[in-house]
This record gives C-alpha cells, structure tokens and sequence, in this order.
C-alpha cells in the first residue's frame, strides 16, 4: 500500500506566518512532476506542533483536491493527548486521505501500556489506515518493537515511520509483525539500508530537494539492484546530513526556498537558517545536483 518516497512536505508560508497556498499548489505539482510516490501533509517536518487545526485540515483538502489518485496522501493526525488525537483522527481520516499518521505522545512519556491503549482509540476512530511514528529523539519516548507488534493486530494499523536507524530493529519489527505489515524508514542516510532488510520505502526530509532521485533510489533497492540505489543514495548522503545542522525544518525550508519553489518564511519558536550554515546547504545540494534559481551563495 506504502511504498518508495514519500516526503515529509514543508509547509509554504509567507512572511506573515500565513500559509502561502499558491506556494502550497507549486509545492504538490513539483512533487507530482519528480516522482515522488506520496506525500505527508503536516508531519513534523510540515510544522505540525503550529499549525491550527483548521489549518491541517485545509492544507489536507487541498492536497486530496490535486493529488488524488496520482500519489499517496497521510496526513500527520497525532498528539501528546490522546483526547485530541481522536477528535483530528476523526476528522483528517475523512477527507479522502490514504492513511493518517500518528506520532507517538509526545513529552508526558507514557509507558507502552499507554501507548498501546492510546494508538488503539485512535485507530479505532479513524476511518482510513494508521501509520504509527515512533521518532524517540524528538519525542522522548520510544514505541518498542513488542507494542508494535501487538498494534498491528488492529485491522487498521497497517504501517510504520520507524526512526531509530536500527538495522536489528527493523528486523525485529518485522518478524514480529503480521505479513503485510508496511515499515517505512524515518532516517534518510539509513533508508537504503533498511529497505534491504525489508522496509518498503522512506518519509524523507530530503525528498523535498531531491525528490526524483529519492524516488529512484527507492526503486531500485526495492527491486532487488542495491548497486544502482547506493549509487544514487551516495550523492545524496551530504543532504541528508547537512538538512540537519539546525533544527528540522529549518533548513529544509530554506533549501526549498533557494529552488524558488517557496517563500523563506518559519514560524517561531523556530528561525530562519543562521546564515553561518547557507553555505554547507548550498554546497549539499549541489552534491545532488540541485537546481537553484539563484546560483550565488
């Protein structure tokens, strides 16, 4: 159901902190346009913690409107209470999407007791598949492979954004899983990796620059040719590290915005890019032959 690149998709905003829904249409055309086998609307790359409910839900219309049926569409759901993860699950599993995505809760670190009753409700009350998103470096909690297995029981719980870069997990995860059960990497330097030992694809930050070569690299380790995809991955591996020298998605965004697709605009607590590190992206994403609309650094 889940496979290849999907992307992480940055939210367009102007300089007012209003989303730039001109921005918003460009954005899902070039991913359209690349190759990109789905997209993710408001994950934490998209900026989820600021964005108002009815802007999710608007952002997430919008895309089902342009993009149904030409890639996948998950929309970010989840919270640190499970309270209003039920009423977004409710709402965004009904907007046409493919799947809705749901972050482990965040920062009240509950034990995997609690998250298994937490995913439970939600799933129960969502109208399209569950992606489960176990990210502990930012959430502080991690969702172990054991507790995964028991979710995806759930008639409706068909995936995961596994985010911890472990090889041997991802094993794990999988022959504790029922077959048909999707793993989909969190971690774009190890995606390669991990679709070697079974997951089906990647969320990647680093589709929103290189979304066709994400999408060839997937394909090609998912059909069997681990040489063609390390080839493709190895230009590739500077950006997925330095799209992390701040905080993400603050560089992203700027990326995006010096390929003219975007405005450079971030909502606080988050900044603009310190410009100590314009020049480590630029030269990242001309290691992956990125096109900029402004040559000059």
């Amino acid at each position: 159901m889940f496979s290849g690149s999907l992307v992480a998709l940055v939210t367009p905003m102007a300089a007012d902190g209003s989303i730039d829904w001109p921005a918003w249409d460009r954005l899902l055309d070039f991913h359209m346009a690349e190759g990109t086998d789905g997209i993710v609307v408001a994950g934490t790359t998209g900026e989820s913690p600021v964005l108002r409910a009815e802007e999710i839900e608007d952002l997430t219309r919008r895309a089902v409107l342009r993009c149904h049926h030409k890639l996948k569409i998950i929309v970010g759901a989840g919270s640190h209470a499970t309270d209003s993860t039920l009423a977004r699950t409710h709402c965004l599993s009904r907007l046409g999407v493919d799947a809705v995505m749901l972050v482990t809760p965040y920062y009240n670190k509950p034990p995997q007791e609690g998250l298994y009753r937490h995913f439970m409700a939600a799933a129960d009350a969502s109208a399209a598949p569950v992606i489960l998103y176990n990210v502990p470096g930012r959430t502080a909690v991690d969702l172990l492979p054991s507790t995964v297995a028991r979710l995806a029981r759930h008639p409706r719980i068909v995936a995961i954004k596994e985010a911890t870069a472990s090889l041997s997990r991802a094993r794990e995860m999988l022959e504790a899983c029922p077959a048909g059960f999707v793993l989909l990497s969190g971690d774009d330097a190890t995606a390669i990796d991990l679709i070697g030992v079974g997951a089906r694809g990647v969320i990647s930050v680093s589709a929103n620059v290189a979304p066709r070569r994400m999408h060839e690299a997937c394909w090609a380790a998912l059909a069997g040719d681990m040489p063609r995809a390390r080839a493709v991955d190895a230009t590739l591996q500077s950006l997925h590290k330095d799209l992390f020298v701040e905080s993400n998605p603050i560089p992203v965004k700027w990326a995006v915005a010096r390929m003219g697709i975007i405005g450079n605009a971030i909502r606080l607590p988050l900044v603009e890019l310190e410009r100590a590190h314009h020049e480590t992206v630029l030269r990242a994403m001309r290691a992956a032959g990125i096109t900029l609309e402004d040559q000059a650094a």
